[in-house]
């Protein structure tokens, strides 16, 4: 289940930000060691406050497991104002119909807790699906986005590999960073859809995610006893957000 979150709705899922900034101060600061800044375990930058489109990714007790945000590529934006020492000099792209993609991430820590290696791919290609559709439904026609080796590599193994990349290979910390090309076409979503076995939507309402959390506080006792009867069932959320999606991912 995602959820896209930006300046209109952001009121309605201040807990759900809280919970992809915490996320981040955990993999970027703690796991690949970028030069991030963390205060209170969270990592904010600059870009957080110009109002960016965020995709989060909820389990079934509606808890963020993977986040990504997006931003414009005709102001300032990630490539351009930080990592601009990958461009090796050459000017960032500035489009109104690329944006760019960065802090994506997956909670492998949670994920994992089961043993079981698919539910981390599956948690990434739902993220990347519901990033290109929402990018494509809204006229984008590309995604520049700075990632790491790690992530390129998966990126491959998905069938979602760049089509260009930008720049040079550069030293981020632990990792190294670079910046890759890729087209928000229906052919590029119906290759990782094929590769991640998802045929139903991945995008949830707001109204399905509010509904979710709502009952996951009723089941840990901080919810109202008596909206308990009103509230849809997890399971019933979750099969409205998905269905007819198969629930079965292999890791390739």
């Amino acid at each position: 289940m995602i959820i896209v979150i930006d300046a209109i709705n952001k009121h309605l899922f201040s807990d759900l930000l809280d919970e992809m900034f915490l996320l981040r101060g955990r993999v970027f600061g703690e796991r690949l060691g970028w030069e991030v800044t963390i205060e209170n375990g969270r990592e904010i930058d600059q870009f957080d406050a110009m109002d960016p489109l965020y995709l989060l990714g909820l389990d079934e007790d509606g808890e963020v497991i993977s986040c990504v945000r997006t931003l414009q590529t005709t102001g300032p934006h990630m490539l351009s104002d930080v990592f601009s020492s990958i461009l090796d000099g050459e000017p960032p792209i500035r489009s109104s119909r690329i944006w760019e993609s960065t802090r994506f991430c997956v909670d492998t820590a949670r994920l994992t807790r089961d043993g079981s290696a698919s539910a981390i791919a599956r948690a990434t290609s739902e993220l990347m699906i519901a990033t290109l559709e929402t990018s494509r439904d809204a006229g984008i026609t590309d995604i520049i986005t700075v990632i790491d080796p790690v992530m390129n590599r998966v990126l491959k193994r998905s069938d979602n590999a760049p089509y260009d990349y930008v720049g040079s290979v550069t030293p981020m910390g632990k990792v190294s960073a670079l910046a890759a090309l890729l087209d928000c076409t229906d052919e590029r979503i119906e290759r990782v859809r094929a590769f991640a076995g998802i045929s139903g939507r991945v995008l949830a309402t707001e109204e399905e995610v509010l509904a979710l959390r709502a009952a996951a506080r009723m089941r840990n006792g901080q919810g109202n006893h008596d909206r308990k009867a009103s509230l849809p069932e997890p399971a019933a959320v979750l099969a409205a957000a998905h269905a007819p999606a198969s629930l079965q991912l292999s890791a390739g």
